[in-house]
């Protein structure tokens, strides 16, 4: 947890850092293994007077669970003293898969969710690490997730594509 006083600007502010700190604790609602920081849609904290402005983008421009991030966004900032909160959604540029971190990636592929790789499939089974795969479908549970199959473990399993 970070101690609201160490990162004081004088006048009871957190810093950008500390907020992202924060963000980085909210998971994401469609996976929640991963945080809406790790996942990249976080792309901006800054202070614009008394007001703190956290610029957001979708992983595309129709998610259905951008509202249910904003949503807790507020929440989690309005539970650590944030009382005026502006929550900006940016567009462009568009996000993408390479915004993602490390962390994050790694994350995915141990709930059972291959990362996005720039080939355009998984390398590998996140189940069995085999790298005998197949894609059943492009479409998975979601919009930004293929269904590929193990033939290895026989198991089938999510690809979050790459955008």
């Amino acid at each position: 947890m970070v101690d609201l006083r160490d990162h004081n600007l004088g006048m009871n502010r957190p810093e950008p850092d500390a907020v992202m700190h924060w963000l980085d604790a909210v998971p994401d609602p469609e996976i929640p293994a991963i945080s809406i920081v790790d996942l990249g849609i976080v792309r901006q904290v800054a202070w614009e007077g008394d007001v703190l402005e956290v610029t957001i983008t979708p992983t595309y421009s129709g998610c259905p669970a951008t509202s249910v991030i904003a949503r807790d966004i507020e929440t989690a900032l309005a539970d650590r003293g944030i009382e005026k909160l502006r929550l900006k959604h940016q567009l462009a540029p568009a996000w993408t898969t390479d915004w993602l971190s490390e962390k994050g990636r790694r994350k995915l592929e141990v709930y059972g969710i291959a990362p996005p790789q720039p080939a355009g499939g998984p390398a590998r089974c996140p189940l069995c690490k085999s790298a005998n795969v197949e894609r059943i479908s492009q479409f998975g549970s979601t919009p930004c997730k293929a269904q590929w199959r193990c033939r290895s473990c026989l198991e089938p399993f999510d690809y979050f594509k790459c955008l």
